[in-house]
């Protein structure tokens, strides 16, 4: 049973009576409705619907999606208004603030943080964090994320992790929560996505995601990074949509294929491992329950009142709400979902709720004028001490760097972004900044058309594109340039399992024919592992971000008015030999 006078919770006798007297005040379908984090999805605020909503589903807790800071700060105050208990606001903020709002200031990518030569990045990303989500009403911050990078293939992991050393990822996790803290004290933090993911190439919310480690490998990796965060007193674990398969037949001897879960669905993960072997004491939440790695593996009858039944306190997102009440409620008349695991749970919620002091009306949303620190100037400078301290330097191998522009002044332009899901494509406002950030310097730019361009202004076809054979003779190219610049900005989320380097058509005049006709840089603006698609340039960056601070810093590096200071793991040489040449 819960112990909630023990970490994370340390509640007083007053706190605790709180929990048990509202314990005690719900019907069945109350108690079960405190399970479930809702996404709301439909941008805008409607009172009288988020009124009706809460009257019909008492739900624990609240995502939303949209919106600027003024809407979902009114939307948020109308959802604590409204609701018989005080909800959980929750946000994902990998870089800062701009993981909640628009407004929002990016800080810094793990991945960024992770190259810098202290945690102070990592600590500033927690801050920002917590100032700007605070200031909306958000409570529950779902980070940070404990993930080790230890395939170099997988994406969704690649520029969120602090790196593939647990030592470094679990002090950078820490500084994280020490920035969320300082900035607002009664904010729970949650580690993720247990058991760990990064080993496999799989996206989760795709595939069911495999760590394939021996037990004592993660107990040595992910395990070390989470017993330490547990011991300091982390409030929340989220649960990823990923198997642990070596550690549940140690668990389970005799455990047959076909019954390893992901660790959402997983009791001996949950109860066994986390629970028992580690001790957390804390709340523990599924990830979104519409995640392929777990919809995939169990019809959502089934899997809704199994998630709790394994040791979920908390399911995330519901498909349809009312449906999925009625499954936790079978499941619990059933006996999947036992009258002790349902006590335990609802215990460990209020519990937390306790804990932030969210019994506390007054302090559940703050003044509107809390608003004003969203993008403020101080968190921007924090942005432009990260992008100097971490930018990074991958290699340079034939000397090419410090480039004077008044020397090598005529600059050609490839760049490279997502490929857009749109026709409507009509330029990327990146590509314009980092354009002005050379002319700023000194340099003439060139930019190289891409496919979206021409078929935008010239409504031209694939098959008339300026392709690679088509580019002119070499003498008459070098003729006219100096230096060559290739910019990626490529990001992908949800939609492939590993997102790559994407020329913007076939033979396309991007590619890198020009590697040793001119001087080139190349330039990453998210992913670190962009080398294995163009192994031969000689000079590459990680930038990290598109933001206008690293862009910035980023051509103050590149013409030698400030040094690269980050450092690069072994893992953005792709684990090739020709991408270190």
């Amino acid at each position: 049973m819960v112990d909630l006078k023990a970490k994370p919770f340390e509640l007083t006798d007053d706190e605790i009576a709180w929990v048990e007297t509202k314990i005690a005040e719900m019907s069945l379908d109350e108690k079960l409705e405190q399970l479930f984090i809702l996404l709301k999805g439909k941008p805008g605020v409607d009172e009288q619907e988020i009124e009706q909503s809460l009257s019909s589903f008492r739900q624990g807790g609240l995502r939303w999606q949209g919106g600027d800071k003024n809407t979902v700060y009114r939307q948020n105050a109308l959802y604590q208004k409204y609701s018989k208990l005080p909800l959980f606001i929750a946000a994902n903020c990998d870089d800062g603030g701009i993981g909640a709002l628009p407004e929002g200031t990016f800080v810094a990518t793990a991945a960024e943080a992770g190259a810098g030569r202290s945690t102070e990045t990592a600590y500033d990303i927690g801050y920002v964090a917590g100032k700007e989500c605070a200031a909306i009403g958000v409570n529950w911050m779902f980070n940070p994320i404990a993930d080790l990078y230890l395939n170099w293939r997988n994406t969704i992991v690649n520029t969120r992790s602090f790196g593939s050393d647990p030592d470094q990822v679990l002090e950078h996790c820490r500084a994280y929560i020490r920035g969320i803290k300082d900035a607002a004290p009664h904010m729970a933090c949650t580690a993720k996505h247990f058991p760990g993911d990064g080993v496999d190439e799989l996206d989760p919310h795709l595939s069911l995601a495999i760590n394939d480690l021996s037990p004592e490998d993660w107990e040595n990796s992910f395990g070390k990074v989470y017993r330490g965060l547990i011991a300091d007193g982390l409030e929340s674990i989220m649960i990823g949509q990923i198997a642990l398969p070596e550690m549940s037949r140690k668990l389970r001897p005799g455990i047959q294929n076909e019954d390893i879960m992901p660790a959402t669905l997983a009791p001996e993960l949950l109860q066994d491992l986390l629970r028992g072997e580690m001790g957390f004491n804390g709340v523990i939440i599924s990830d979104a329950s519409h995640m392929v790695g777990m919809s995939g593996k169990m019809k959502r009858s089934e899997a809704v009142p199994a998630c709790i039944a394994a040791g979920c306190d908390v399911l995330l997102f519901a498909n349809d709400p009312a449906e999925d009440l009625e499954y936790m409620k079978k499941g619990y008349e059933d006996g999947i979902i036992t009258e002790e695991r349902l006590s335990d749970a609802l215990h460990r919620i209020l519990g937390l709720k306790a804990h932030m002091h969210l019994y506390e009306k007054d302090r559940l949303i703050p003044e509107p004028e809390a608003l004003d620190v969203v993008g403020c100037p101080e968190h921007h400078r924090r942005a432009e001490e990260a992008a100097e301290r971490c930018i990074t330097l991958v290699k340079d191998t034939r000397k090419l760097l410090p480039i004077d522009p008044g020397k090598m002044k005529r600059a050609f332009l490839v760049y490279c972004q997502s490929t857009p899901n749109s026709r409507a494509y009509s330029g990327d406002p990146v590509r314009a900044a980092f354009t002005k950030e050379l002319e700023n310097a000194g340099f003439t730019v060139t930019q190289c058309p891409n496919f979206y361009d021409l078929e935008l202004e010239n409504g031209v076809s694939p098959m008339n594109f300026l392709r690679m054979m088509q580019t002119g003779t070499r003498k008459d190219f070098t003729s006219k340039y100096d230096v060559i610049f290739v910019v990626i900005n490529v990001k992908g989320y949800a939609q492939k399992n590993t997102e790559r380097l994407s020329w913007s058509s076939g033979h396309s005049m991007e590619m890198p024919w020009y590697n040793e006709e001119l001087p080139v840089v190349a330039i990453s603006l998210n992913y670190t592992n962009h080398l294995i698609d163009y192994a031969n340039a000689h000079t590459f960056i990680n930038a990290y971000g598109p933001n206008p601070e690293n862009l910035h810093a980023l051509v103050e590096k590149i013409t030698g008015k400030s040094e690269f200071l980050g450092k690069a793991e072994e893992t953005v040489f792709c684990g090739r030999w020709d991408t270190r040449l």
